[in-house]
């Protein structure tokens, strides 16, 4: 493939990056950390769902602060989901060779570390032979070889053509070789004192509840990122750091909050505004389909009828979102759509006479006081886990709970904190979850989450994605199909496949497209993105964070 060929796979294809952090996993306190200085410009963020922090910027480490990856760390580009495009980011370009099987980055000039090193294709080598030490070696098990050409030149040699590679590659951050070829264990290393090539790295006055992370003294990009700090501050719940940004105490972030434009904007519309964009994840029902019932495809596609979705969205997200089709598919993906699947979206319609007559022919019996059992005889029943500070979804579960007594389910709320919630959903030990997806500038990272056997984890260990564990060849072979295409069209045909497979097999319960929360007060800084001006998502823990970041100036 050619290089400008290529650059229309910027819109075409996915990332990894943050295949799971779009979901906000509240936990529990609350906590407000000092205000800015009068002398200086410090963006205060809110970091929704840390009850406290522990200093750890291990940015391989899924208990690291989320601001590591956005602020401290950054990668060769930067997906927006908002605008569905590929930003060039420590690389200035790429270039595939002709048979597809081998990418090339070039990097920008005079890239640095924040100690001042120079940071080079050396690093980059570095950066994937370790990922592969920290997560094994199936990761990016499509690369044969990463070599460095001179120190601005990084070449991925392919085993197979595999298109989605430009974004999976392209958005894992990169380290300092000169840092972490020293560290021992680098997956259970903290890295207290971070060196990154990001715009904000020097940590101080770090304490359980609040840090500051001080603009990198000798960040590569001189004419951006001009404030001194950013100030992180740990909120345990959306209604703590909700109060906050009413109070005006926070700049940046907001969780699901009622009536967001009388609440908040009201309170100074001249400075404040919000925007959620639901062109994120898909938030479902999960059943653990390595458990009987739940493996069965009609209880699925029968409990899918039974929920009152129009419902669901208005009393559990204040009508901030709309239901979700039989595609499984958010906004960021209305191109990809095929409306012949769509049009037979029976499964996913509320129709609770149908969900009762398709678990009768199911054998879904009716038992004492009108209960179903299960063919083996058991009673039908599955728990629904969410995190215990998430008031927006444990209203959606709830909706979902009371709705399941017209067909004779028992399904009780198993609220919990989220390290607990997802401690079972990790593992595979749940037996049903309001969970999210991965998602990226296709649909292919959802479907391989929601579908591909080689997502599949055996129960007991942590799995990052396809968290019901569901297992289908021909999804495999479809998603092999889309990887190896080199047109739009091609990409098209197959996700078409895609979509009728995932209506077939209701691998997940999709519920509605997953808003992106994200809100600002423009007091102090300006230039935030917006829905007229989507240069990023307005949220600190999206994967365009750091173009907000660095475009955002004091006013």
């Amino acid at each position: 493939m050619s290089g400008s060929r290529s650059r229309r796979f910027c819109r075409a294809l996915v990332s990894l990056t943050s295949v799971f952090v779009s979901a906000a996993l509240v936990l529990t306190g609350c906590s407000r950390g000092p205000s800015s200085s009068s002398s200086e410009h410090i963006l205060r963020i809110a970091a929704i769902g840390n009850a406290s922090f522990v200093q750890n910027f291990n940015p391989f480490s899924p208990s690291a602060m989320k601001i590591t990856n956005r602020a401290v760390y950054e990668s060769l580009i930067i997906t927006n989901l908002a605008k569905g495009e590929v930003v060039p980011w420590l690389a200035k370009e790429y270039h595939w060779s002709k048979n597809g099987k081998s990418l090339t980055f070039t990097l920008n000039d005079n890239l640095t570390w924040s100690d001042g090193q120079p940071l080079t294709a050396a690093d980059v080598v570095y950066t994937f032979d370790l990922v592969r030490k920290v997560l094994g070696d199936a990761t990016y098990d499509y690369v044969d070889s990463v070599t460095a050409s001179g120190t601005g030149t990084v070449t991925f040699a392919f085993n197979r053509p595999y298109t989605p590679g430009l974004y999976e590659l392209g958005t894992q951050v990169i380290v300092p070789e000169h840092v972490w070829k020293g560290v021992t264990d680098p997956a259970k290393f903290q890295n207290p004192k971070p060196v990154g090539s990001g715009p904000f790295t020097e940590v101080t006055n770090f304490s359980a509840q609040s840090f500051d992370l001080r603009r990198n003294p000798h960040y590569w990009q001189k004419d951006k990122a001009n404030y001194p700090a950013i100030r992180v501050i740990a909120y345990g719940a959306n209604d703590a750091a909700n109060i906050a940004a009413i109070n005006g105490d926070i700049d940046f972030g907001l969780g699901f909050i009622q009536d967001v434009q009388k609440t908040y904007v009201d309170v100074d519309p001249q400075h404040r505004g919000y925007w959620f964009p639901t062109v994120g994840n898909t938030i479902s029902l999960t059943l653990n389909t390595q458990q009987a019932p739940y493996n069965d495809v009609n209880l699925r596609k029968a409990i899918s009828m039974g929920i009152d979705r129009e419902a669901l969205v208005k009393k559990g997200m204040s009508g901030y979102t709309h239901p979700a089709d039989c595609t499984g598919l958010s906004d960021a993906y209305d191109s990809w759509r095929d409306k012949d699947v769509v049009s037979q979206c029976d499964w996913t319609t509320f129709n609770v006479d149908a969900a009762n007559k398709l678990l009768d022919a199911s054998g879904y019996a009716r038992g004492a006081g009108g209960m179903r059992t299960a063919p083996g005889g058991k009673p039908l029943t599955f728990s629904i886990g969410v995190g215990s500070a998430s008031t927006d979804w444990i209203a959606v579960a709830q909706v979902i709970s009371d709705d399941m007594k017209a067909l004779g389910i028992n399904a009780p709320l198993k609220v919990q904190d989220w390290s607990q919630i997802n401690q079972a959903l990790f593992g595979g030990t749940f037996q049903g979850n309001i969970a999210w997806s991965a998602s990226g500038l296709t649909p292919f990272e959802y479907y391989r989450s929601a579908m591909s056997c080689r997502t599949v984890k055996p129960v007991g260990q942590e799995a990052t994605q396809n968290f019901q564990r569901f297992c289908s060849r021909e999804a495999d072979q479809l998603l092999d199909q889309f990887a190896a295409t080199t047109t739009e069209d091609e990409q098209h045909k197959v996700v078409d496949q895609l979509q009728a497979l995932y209506s077939k097999l209701a691998p997940t319960i999709p519920l509605f497209p997953g808003p992106e929360w994200g809100a600002y007060n423009s007091k102090v800084f300006v230039g935030w993105p917006t829905k007229d001006n989507p240069y990023a998502t307005l949220s600190p823990e999206a994967s365009s964070t750091v173009l907000v970041l660095t475009t955002i100036h004091p006013r």
